[in-house]
């Protein structure tokens, strides 16, 4: 008796379309960095007024994360670079 495997495809993405679907960054908390560095950071990283970047902080610090930026995959690998630089810890998230 001779098995045959038929692969199974999950799911087929377009690599270029796929780019192009809008992505975030996640911000989280975490109990090392002051409130006062995180806006700084954020001031610093996004060029922030001082009461936008305490706006995303306050969000980080209240409710365990923020999205600080959404836009193109690309673009949003160098933030999360960046905020990972500053030892923040930050993800990219495809939207859905």
């Amino acid at each position: 008796m001779e098995t045959t495997i038929t692969p199974l495809i999950v799911e087929k993405t377009d690599t270029q379309s796929d780019l192009s679907l809008p992505w975030q960054v996640v911000v989280y908390d975490d109990p090392v960095n002051l409130m006062s560095y995180v806006t700084l950071i954020f001031q610093k990283i996004f060029g922030w007024s001082k009461e936008q970047a305490e706006r995303h902080m306050l969000e980080v610090h209240t409710k365990g994360c923020s999205i600080v930026w959404v836009g193109p995959r690309e673009e949003g690998e160098l933030y999360v670079e960046k905020l990972h630089g500053f030892l923040l810890t930050a993800t990219l998230e495809k939207i859905v």
